[in-house]
């Protein structure tokens, strides 16, 4: 339980956790808005009722109820996006486009935090990267031109991300709770009532889902979106937005991870090797020595 105390520590629960998402997504059959309205309905009902055993009072001064509004909007428009770029461009470039949210952390981290990157994370940045385009494997040659609007979506995907994070850190200033399961839950059901009428003018029903899609999504709801995202915004007011930023790299390299093991993905030597650089790059990030 120690360990839960350290916010670096729930950080990389939190990517390790949210890394299962594109699992749970391919193991559905519903459409893109419908599995994300799930995801963030479950998990949302979920912390609710976790913050009414705790006896948690949902009062939040105006500015907190300002920047959980625009944390919702940034998280809704994330997933709409993310899904989007992926038809478009494939789980691979679409992924890849999505994880430049680092650079955006970092930007942010130095002009509204005023937190100088150290050189260990300037370095690893590019490692990383370099590490997630020989896990992702992307084949510039595919790159038609309808697949122009999918990069848009991707990068929008990034940006929209660092807003939630950046966004959900500001809201925390004023949480008097370490964990901050009241305001990640009034998130959350604030983006699936986003999501929910996004669904009705794309003319997509809540109801489609199976009964197996339902436990999958149950699962999703809980375990990434839930937990995940608890141990996530838990860190981003004590953990530099840099190393935030970096950190979630760990995501897509485990998501690839997860595909071999459950899936039996095959895959080249070259990507494996991917995977240890984007592990190296998050280690070098979180070294203590470089803040």
């Amino acid at each position: 339980m120690q360990l839960f105390l350290n916010p670096r520590f729930r950080l990389y629960i939190g990517a390790i956790l949210i890394s299962f998402s594109p699992i749970f997504v391919s193991l559905v059959d519903v459409s893109p808005t419908v599995s994300a309205f799930y995801r963030v309905f479950i998990g949302g009902v979920v912390l609710i009722l976790f913050s009414f055993l705790k006896k948690q009072k949902f009062e939040f001064n105006k500015v907190v109820r300002s920047f959980l509004i625009i944390s919702a909007f940034f998280f809704a428009a994330d997933l709409w996006f993310w899904h989007r770029s992926v038809i478009y461009l494939g789980s691979g470039l679409g992924t890849l486009l999505a994880n430049m949210q680092v650079f955006v952390m970092m930007l942010a981290g130095f002009l509204i935090f005023k937190q100088t990157p150290s050189r260990l994370q300037l370095i690893s940045i590019p490692i990383a990267v370099t590490g997630l385009i020989m896990i992702i494997g992307i084949d510039w040659n595919t790159l038609r031109p309808d697949y122009q609007i999918g990069i848009i979506f991707g990068l929008l995907t990034a940006v929209c991300y660092s807003g939630y994070l950046i966004s959900m850190r500001q809201a925390q200033q004023g949480s008097n709770f370490e964990i901050p399961v009241r305001e990640v839950a009034v998130m959350s059901l604030l983006v699936s009532l986003i999501l929910g009428i996004t669904a009705f003018f794309e003319n997509e029903s809540l109801l489609e889902p199976s009964s197996y899609d339902y436990l999958i999504l149950f699962l999703y709801g809980v375990g990434s979106h839930a937990i995940g995202g608890i141990m996530i915004a838990s860190a981003l007011i004590k953990v530099r937005a840099a190393e935030v930023g970096i950190a979630l790299l760990l995501q897509p390299a485990l998501s690839f991870v997860w595909e071999i093991i459950i899936f039996n993905k095959a895959f080249s030597l070259v990507e494996g090797f991917g995977v240890i650089i984007v592990l190296l790059a998050i280690f070098l990030s979180s070294n203590r020595t470089s803040h």
